[in-house]
Formats: C-alpha cells, sequence, structure tokens
C-alpha cells in the first residue's frame, strides 16, 4: 500500500509505526520526491500545514478534526529527541 493511502486508513499505534518506516524509507530510496529534505524545512513544513489545515479539509468538502491529540504528537516528538 502506497503512504498516501496508508495515511487515510491509518486507525492504530501500529499503523503510524509502520507509516513513519514507509517514510523514512521513501526519503531514502527517493529523496528527490521530498520539497523538505532537512529536519528544520520538514518541521517548518509541517508546523505551516498545521496551520493551514482547516482549508485543507474545507476544501476537501471535510469537517476540520477536533478530537486529535496534537499534545500527543508533540510529546511523541518530544520523546523522539532522546529515544534510542
Amino acid at each position: 500500500m502506497d503512504l498516501d493511502s496508508q495515511a487515510l486508513n491509518m486507525s492504530s499505534r501500529a499503523d503510524l509505526v509502520e507509516f513513519l518506516g514507509g517514510l523514512a524509507d521513501s526519503f531514502a530510496t527517493h529523496p528527490e520526491r521530498w520539497q523538505n529534505a532537512n529536519l528544520p524545512d520538514f518541521l517548518n513544513a509541517w508546523a505551516a500545514w498545521l496551520e493551514d489545515m482547516d482549508g485543507y479539509f474545507q476544501n476537501r468538502g471535510e469537517s476540520v478534526p477536533t478530537s486529535a491529540s496534537w499534545q500527543l504528537i508533540a510529546q511523541m516528538l518530544l520523546a523522539a529527541r532522546v529515544y534510542e
């Protein structure tokens, strides 16, 4: 399954783990497909998309998510800085 399909069908922590592995593989094998090819650019793009995500969902005719725990995502990123 491609990364876009994985993202749309994500339903568990295990799915996210598999997705992240696929994302890393994508960068390793096809870096030319990545516009944000370093960590600062990637994080800045992530922040910009997050800030503008309402428009993304509205343009797709979907409701903007309100129940996602963005705190959990932040905690995962913080833990990833030191977890081996």
